[in-house]
């Protein structure tokens, strides 16, 4: 019998592009999962769980019984639904006192009445007659100025007027008899008036020649000798009155109608750290344009002559009193958007109050609103404290 043979069929094999080659979805799981692994090494490390801060750590933490029990930065106080730690502060109790409102400024000390002694006319000095800073009267020669030629043409004036007047003398004999006319005596009666302002004006000349002190006061350093030459441009000494002196000082425009003539003014000297107490005499009436302020004289009597011209001072003007002041201490006052804040301590636990401020010393701050006597306040440790904490009071160091 014929063998039956099965057909054979080529048909070509067919490979699945996975099949040919290893299988790769295992490397991107395990990419993936270091990826994971890594924002979590991240996460542990630079960014910690805040679940256990503030009051709500406080709270759940100790309902756990976990770490957060003992808190956070906000759970050693507890927040506020924990029990922790009361905040140590110190703490002021306001009260009433006495309040100077006064306007600091600076000043400069003036003499009374100050000039430089110079000459009115030209000429030799022949003579000095004071010493240098020592006090002298009103009235005193200070100095000599040679007058020689100004004396000669005096004497020759003083003859020639008395021949004048024997003149006209014999003139006014004559016009009674009628023997010369009116316009005759009339011009030898000229003559005489002539000679005698003449002479009026030779003797003002030689005042001028002899310097004296126009009010009693203390000289400076002279500049010039005996036998130098001096016009009316070379300064000779300073004549100055200091006893009482003069302060000047200006204030803000604002305060323009809160200084009045008699207010009080306290001098401070830099040089000897002394304070004087002086008084205001003088107020310019009008506000400077350029600075806005306003310059205000006061004056001291200085009867030791303890300050003295040209000096730098201080000056503290008083412009009013307040009996019954609300001050408390600058540190306990913390600046807020709205306007100024404190913490008042009541039942124990931190109350934020807002305050309007006044007056301002270098250690104290007045309250115009907000506050009352017998109100305690933070004094320490306002930066630190929240809302509603609990406070507990340390003694004052």
């Amino acid at each position: 019998m014929p063998q039956t043979t099965e057909p054979t069929t080529n048909t070509p094999e067919v490979y699945d592009e996975y099949d040919r080659k290893p299988s790769r979805a295992w490397l991107w799981w395990l990419l993936a999962a270091l990826t994971v692994a890594v924002l979590a090494f991240v996460k542990i490390t630079y960014f910690p769980s805040q679940s256990a801060e503030g009051g709500k750590g406080g709270g759940k933490g100790a309902a756990a019984g976990g770490p957060a029990a003992k808190g956070g930065p906000g759970g050693g106080r507890g927040g506020a639904g924990g029990g922790g730690a009361p905040l140590p502060v110190q703490v002021y109790v306001v009260k009433p006192t006495r309040l100077t409102d006064a306007i600091a400024a600076t000043g400069s000390v003036l003499a009374d009445e100050q000039v430089t002694v110079r000459s009115e006319i030209n000429g030799r000095i022949t003579s000095l007659n004071f010493k240098e800073g020592q006090p002298v009267q009103k009235g005193q020669l200070l100095l000599s100025i040679n007058a020689d030629e100004i004396q000669a043409q005096l004497k020759r004036l003083q003859y020639n007027l008395k021949l004048f007047r024997d003149q006209e003398k014999r003139q006014r004999t004559l016009l009674e008899k009628e023997y010369i006319s009116q316009q005759e005596y009339e011009q030898s009666n000229n003559q005489v008036l002539t000679a005698q302002a003449d002479l009026q004006l030779l003797q003002a000349n030689l005042a001028k020649a002899y310097i004296r002190a126009p009010f009693s006061g203390v000289v400076g350093l002279r500049s010039v000798s005996v036998g130098g030459y001096v016009t009316p441009n070379t300064p000779v000494t300073t004549l100055s009155r200091i006893t009482p002196v003069k302060i000047d000082f200006a204030v803000p425009g604002r305060y323009a109608n809160a200084v009045k003539v008699g207010d009080a003014v306290t001098v401070l000297d830099e040089a000897n750290s002394k304070k004087y107490e002086a008084k205001v005499y003088a107020i310019n009436p009008q506000i400077d344009p350029a600075s806005r302020t306003l310059s205000v004289r006061a004056v001291y009597p200085n009867g030791r002559q303890e300050l003295r011209p040209g000096a730098f001072v201080r000056v503290n003007l008083n412009i009013g009193q307040v009996e019954e002041a609300i001050q408390i201490p600058t540190e306990s006052v913390s600046p807020e958007a709205s306007g100024y804040r404190v913490y008042k301590v009541v039942d124990g636990k931190a109350q934020p109050q807002n305050v309007k401020i006044g007056i301002r010393s270098e250690k104290l701050l007045q309250i115009t609103e907000g506050l009352a006597a017998g109100d305690t306040i933070m004094r320490t440790g306002i930066l630190q404290v929240k809302p509603g904490d609990k406070i507990r009071i340390q003694p004052a160091q």
